[in-house]
């Protein structure tokens, strides 16, 4: 006896469930400007890597003679595939099926996702495109008995993907309308990304907003680009979806597999030794005149290897990943020429989570101190500017990462202290200034009477700064052992090349999972 009966109805259905929505719906995919699922998953991967779970789940309507007269695919596709010859677990909404609202067998395979790469410990890319759960479907007949709910002894839904985010790298792209529960796993990602021509982020749809508020707004009004690059909801645009696909690659090459392994070190091609003169002259001397923190991360880490993220949120503070003597670090600096600098609420956010993704995935921490405290004002109180910023404070002090910190220029107030990390490695430039408050406001704050009472107040005030002014001492710190060393400018690489070295047997014993995760 042979099964081959059977085995043809296998090869069946698994063509079925390949034709996703049909020819129709595939070409107006196409039409929108967008790649279907199964298109998008091969651009993503090394070529023919990708092995699916689940190749016929969906639904199959049989006739009288037991063959299939219709056939409906799980609109959720997922498997195992390689980016770079490494193992990663890919799974996104097939839009051409109910505009990706999941059908039955599509919402146990998306659920599946985040198990998988738990499982395996293996990181996890999504591909998003569509709403959350839908009020039609299912037998009406209220006639009828029906099981709700789930049962009580169930483990709680939402818990696997904040045990992904303990133990993966999560990556997430927006490819289209992302609404509901796609939109809550977007931002439970440590890299999510949108594309700025086709995709918007919500958590309900214009019908929704209309029901509930009377507002008629269109999917871009309430969350495209334009929105969600400043919002913080997403960290980073693409041009296209081959753009989010090369950014999510990048990204995860930066990352180990999981966090009981070490982010691969690279073979370093830039000299090690490479002291560019640029440096010397890039802090003005007059530190009201801004300079370009960008310009001195990128003449210090390995050459092209920094990749910002969030530029447009917080843009007092710039975050991402590079790469010094082939080690993958963090990177966070304060960029003056935003709000001086100042930690906002947003900036406060992005040092958070840049310590806390860090700490998770065991990647050392350099930080280019330009902080000038706080931002002050009406609008920072009524940004809870305070909380957020202590927030990033206490994630600072207990992390578990070798970390160094530049001092680059200012380092002044409660918010410095969320830049250096328990046992930092830390260098004084020449620039460097540090303090409970700036100078500017220590004078106003010490000497508000005498200046108010002065016959010509501003001069006075401008005496008591610069009489202040010359009698800093750049030397003071490292004279007093308060910092390792004051440095020329120039030698920045050099000598975070030679730390990434001595760093090296601690980073094998930060293997495993950290006290505290990551959370959106």
């Amino acid at each position: 006896m042979s099964w081959q009966d059977h085995v043809d109805k296998i090869a069946q259905r698994r063509e079925l469930a390949r034709a996703q929505g049909g020819s129709e719906g595939v070409a107006k995919q196409h039409e929108r400007g967008k790649l279907t699922v199964r298109e998008r998953i091969d651009r993503l991967l090394d070529d023919g890597s990708f092995r699916e779970h689940g190749r016929i789940a969906g639904g199959a309507l049989l006739d009288d003679a037991g063959e299939i007269e219709q056939f409906t695919p799980a609109n959720y596709v997922v498997g195992f595939g390689t980016i770079d010859d490494r193992r990663i677990v890919v799974g996104g909404e097939d839009f051409t099926l109910k505009g990706g609202s999941p059908n039955a067998a599509g919402l146990r395979k998306s659920v599946y996702a985040e198990h998988l790469a738990v499982q395996y410990r293996t990181p996890l890319v999504r591909l998003l495109e569509g709403g959350g759960g839908s009020v039609g479907g299912g037998d009406s007949d209220p006639r009828k008995p029906k099981t709700v709910g789930s049962p009580l002894y169930d483990p709680p839904r939402f818990r696997i993907i904040a045990e992904a985010m303990g133990s993966v790298p999560v990556a997430s792209a927006a490819l289209g309308p992302v609404a509901g529960f796609p939109a809550g796993r977007l931002v439970a990602s440590h890299f999510s990304v949108m594309t700025e021509a086709t995709s918007q982020v919500m958590i309900g749809g214009p019908a929704l907003v209309k029901r509930a508020l009377g507002r008629t707004m269109t999917k871009e009004e309430l969350g495209g680009v334009a929105i969600h690059a400043r919002s913080g909801v997403v960290d980073n645009t693409a041009v296209d979806e081959a753009d989010a696909f090369d950014q999510i690659r990048r990204f995860l090459s930066y990352l180990p597999s999981s966090v009981w392994e070490r982010a691969q070190r690279q073979p370093c091609k830039d000299p090690c030794d490479r002291c560019d003169d640029e440096l010397l002259s890039i802090v003005p001397n007059n530190s009201r005149h801004p300079f370009d923190m960008g310009r001195v991360i990128d003449l210090v880490v390995d050459r092209d290897s920094f990749f910002p993220m969030m530029p447009a949120y917080g843009p007092s503070l710039i975050v991402g990943l590079a790469r010094i003597n082939g080690q993958a670090v963090g990177i966070t600096a304060n960029d003056c020429r935003s709000l001086a600098g100042a930690m906002t609420a947003a900036a406060a956010q992005k040092m958070r989570r840049m310590i806390e993704m860090c700490d998770t995935f065991h990647l050392p921490l350099v930080n280019f101190v330009d902080e000038p405290g706080f931002m002050i004002g009406p609008d920072a109180e009524a940004d809870a500017t305070i909380r957020y910023g202590m927030a990033a404070v206490a994630a600072a002090a207990t992390a578990s990462i070798p970390s160094a910190s530049v001092r680059v220029h200012k380092s002044f107030g409660v918010a410095g202290a969320a830049h250096y990390c328990p046992d930092a490695y830390v260098l004084d430039w020449p620039s460097a200034q540090s303090g409970a408050l700036p100078l500017e406001g220590g004078v106003a704050v010490a000497f508000g009477r005498d200046i108010a009472a002065a016959a010509d107040p501003e001069a006075r005030r401008r005496e008591l700064e610069e009489r202040f002014a010359a009698a800093r001492n750049p030397f003071g710190a490292a004279e007093s052992f308060a910092v390792h060393d004051i440095i020329d400018p120039r030698e920045t690489r050099p000598m975070l090349c030679e730390w990434v070295e001595w760093i090296q047997p601690r980073l094998e014993t930060l293997i495993g999972e950290t006290r505290f995760t990551m959370r959106p």
